[in-house]
């Protein structure tokens, strides 16, 4: 008995590191910062993936980190340093990392050599806090809605809002996609057209489809902060890396 236990340690041992070596091929292509793992899900799904030369479109498929990935072509790999930038968006530019019709986007302000992209989306007419990183567990994390990951924003509306419309929009709205959750509305005072709401959702233009049921256009709307992080004492355009207090934070906030 003595022997054939001291046989089973070394494979048990051998297990551990064949495991710790796997990962699922959606999860390296987030790790790599190519794209976020919803984005790696239909890269896959589309045969653009291949693994030692062989395309793979199984989403659970289990390959090794020493393994020869390609996406449409480009081998990737994982990278060892990661990225954590917040920007203070400007108007007029695109949230994406490339625009077919040349317009500018937010990586022609944030020039980095590593593959980075933005967590989530802000639309070209919004301004304010924007992340931007390659650690793709990280984004598809923040942009997860079972996360809550909180927004907050500063709107201008046409006209000065009624405190009923302010809680018809606290309660949730019908949109074409479904009804908005709960969220805090606060009407300024001294400005009444004036509007901070607080939401845990990132719908595409939510914000505005939001305040569209309700009546009202938004002439203007900025972010003022995204999972706790913010863009003070940054000019529009401007960006820095986020600090070890920050990044532990919204590590926290993802179960990270």
């Amino acid at each position: 008995m003595r022997n054939e236990n001291q046989k089973a340690k070394p494979r048990a041992k051998k297990q551990t590191e064949i495991r710790s070596n796997s990962v699922r091929i959606n999860k390296y292509i987030a790790e790599s910062g190519l794209a976020s793992r919803r984005k790696a899900d239909e890269l896959i799904e589309q045969g653009l993936v291949k693994v030692n030369g062989k395309i793979v479109k199984d989403l659970g498929t289990i390959i090794s980190y020493s393994d020869f990935v390609t996406v449409k072509g480009d081998p990737i790999s994982v990278e060892q340093h990661y990225i954590y930038i917040v920007l203070n968006k400007p108007k007029d530019y695109i949230t994406t990392t490339k625009d077919e019709k040349g317009r500018k986007t937010v990586l022609d302000l944030v020039k980095k050599r590593a593959r980075i992209y933005p967590i989530g989306r802000l639309d070209r007419n919004t301004t304010g806090v924007l992340l931007l990183t390659n650690d793709g567990e990280l984004a598809h994390r923040l942009t997860h809605p079972s996360y809550e990951i909180e927004r907050l924003y500063n709107a201008k509306l046409d006209k000065p809002m009624n405190l009923e419309d302010a809680q018809k929009l606290s309660e949730g709205v019908e949109l074409e996609d479904g009804m908005t959750a709960p969220c805090e509305v606060f009407v300024m005072p001294e400005d009444k057209s004036k509007v901070r709401i607080l939401l845990k959702e990132g719908k595409n233009r939510e914000v505005r489809r939001m305040f569209e049921a309700v009546g009202y256009e938004v002439k203007q709307l900025d972010r003022k902060m995204f999972a706790g992080i913010t863009a003070q004492k940054l000019a529009r355009g401007e960006y820095r890396h986020l600090e070890r207090k920050e990044l532990q934070f919204i590590k926290k906030l993802v179960k990270l």
